[in-house]
């Protein structure tokens, strides 16, 4: 995981642009190199994964174009020797250095060529432009933003543009930024031909694809750890890791120190694959002390994500300080594929399609962005398995009939597709509990409380409706609110909505967004 930030105009303040980058030096700790262009500034922080030495620091330059990179290039060996077959050459084992002659010999379309979670900005020397893009789900951060004078100001965090933008946004997906313009190079989410395969046929290719997606992410100079809830889908992130591995991998969990649900699903997981897992053990204290922290990194005001992320970032926190892991995959983006609880309710495929396209598009507000920052933040690299692009489009492209819960069980052809030595019967067909439930039903309890107790009634009300994009609906979601406009004033936009059950299917109109209010939510807590 890196840090970038790249400032588009002449004669750009340095000192400003020193300061606003610093915020971010936990993304890349071992080294940072600001350089001035001719028009404008380009700043890197270096966390080394691939290429371990100096010669994989950026920004990387090429016949007089540079390049700043937050991303791992899966498949990177390959375009490289393609690259070398045409009289290319390159200095150092870093994937990212492929970039620059990819684009001098593909143009923009090289973003579409790329399996790969990315951000990055190219500065054109020849044409004297800036050029970025991000990847399709926008597992990599971006955020931009314009100074006063119209000037396009591109960072890994909005804590790097406080200050320098009235308006901070985030980088679409999927997208490339030239001369003043977001152009799509692929939408994940468009479905060019239905999957009417069989249920065999389709199961076996989940399987095969998401194991693809995992021994990719394997790939590193730097040690690589696993967290694990004991949900599914993180417990088959780290089964098929462990079958590709020679050794035990290395485990971890996180629990609540009177009420954790997840725990023993994860030692049982860890005892059956051999895994080496350690366990983390939070309390009362450990959550209420989190919450600044974790809204700061996190740049956001969305309960589910903040309920979401205590239990991550605090495990995080206890990894970076106890161990030299560098790399974490971690499970998320399978419930936008296969299905959430409230998902049960979906009044027909087609709805069930439309939802799943719509979180997919919204993730890099959501789910991707507690993943990256509670990982990044702690100076390790997240990596996504479920995010594998060729992954994301087989699953969207699966008759969603196949797709409902017309089993009994959600997310029922995941769970079919490893069927077999994986995983525990009991763990592959055990129901879903939400990350923050199943950290512990009191951290949510202990949230809930606490702000309570800082607001009456009079003063919710009056307090809340001061906003009115994402108008703050309980005490807790006005706490934090409270939080985030006190280090991102006026930036509410950044984040569409609140994250919660599509409240116009039956069912779903409920007034909090963990899964417990759920009629459907039956052993899942247990």
């Amino acid at each position: 995981m890196c840090g970038i930030m790249c400032y588009c105009k002449r004669n750009a303040d340095y000192t400003i642009f020193e300061k606003g980058f610093e915020k971010t030096v936990s993304r890349g700790p071992d080294d940072t190199r600001i350089i001035e262009l001719n028009d404008g500034i380009m700043g890197f922080h270096r966390l080394a994964i691939m290429g371990l030495n100096e010669l994989g620091m950026q920004p990387f330059e090429f016949e007089g174009n540079y390049l700043v990179c937050n991303g791992e290039i899966y498949g990177f060996k390959k375009l490289k020797e393609e690259l070398i077959g045409k009289g290319y050459s390159f200095v150092s084992d870093s994937d990212c250095e492929i970039l620059l002659p990819l684009y001098k010999e593909y143009g923009t379309d090289m973003f579409k060529m790329l399996d790969a979670e990315f951000v990055c900005v190219i500065y054109d020397n020849k044409n004297r432009e800036f050029i970025a893009a991000r990847d399709p789900i926008g597992i990599r951060p971006l955020y931009y933003g314009y100074d006063g004078e119209g000037n396009i100001i591109f960072a890994s965090e909005p804590k790097n543009l406080v200050g320098l933008t009235d308006k901070i946004m985030p980088f679409p997906p999927g997208h490339f930024y030239r001369q003043g313009k977001f152009i799509s190079y692929c939408d994940i989410t468009k479905v060019e031909n239905v999957c009417f395969d069989n249920i065999d046929t389709v199961c076996k290719n989940i399987k095969d694809k998401l194991i693809k997606g995992v021994e990719k992410r394997l790939v590193a100079d730097a040690k690589v750890g696993f967290l694990l809830s004991g949900g599914l889908d993180s417990s088959l992130v780290c089964a098929i890791a462990q079958k590709e591995s020679q050794v035990p991998i290395k485990t971890f969990a996180i629990g609540m120190n009177t009420d954790a649900i997840d725990l023993k699903y994860a030692r049982q997981v860890a005892d059956f694959i051999k895994s080496d897992h350690t366990e983390v053990i939070i309390d009362r204290n450990d959550v209420l002390a989190s919450v600044r922290e974790v809204i700061y990194n996190l740049a956001t005001y969305d309960i589910t994500t903040i309920r979401a992320s205590i239990g991550m970032y605090l495990l995080c926190k206890q990894i970076h300080k106890n161990t030299d892991i560098r790399v974490l995959l971690t499970g998320e983006i399978s419930d936008e594929l296969f299905g959430y609880k409230y998902t049960d309710f979906a009044p027909s495929a087609k709805a069930f399609q439309t939802e799943s396209e719509k979180r997919i598009r919204e993730l890099n507000m959501y789910d991707v962005l507690r993943a990256d920052r509670c990982i990044s933040s702690n100076s390790i690299e997240a990596r996504v398995p479920f995010g594998d692009i060729e992954f994301v489009k087989y699953v969207l492209s699966i008759d969603p009939e196949m797709k409902l819960n017309k089993y009994g069980k959600g997310k029922y052809l995941l769970r079919r597709a490893f069927e077999g030595d994986y995983l525990p019967k009991e763990i592959l067909y055990r129901e879903k509990a939400a990350f923050s439930d199943a950290v512990g039903h009191s951290m949510v309890e202990y949230l809930k409380e606490y702000a309570e107790k800082l607001y009456s009634d009079i003063e919710y009300e009056s307090k809340r409706k001061k906003y009115s994009h994402s108008q703050p609906f309980t005490k807790e979601s006005l706490w934090y609110r409270e939080i985030f406009e006190e280090f991102y004033p006026s930036q509410s936009d950044m984040v569409k909505d609140f994250w919660m059950p599509n409240k116009e299917w039956e069912g779903c109109n409920v007034n909090d967004p963990s899964a417990r209010v759920l009629s459907n939510y039956g052993e899942s807590g247990k």
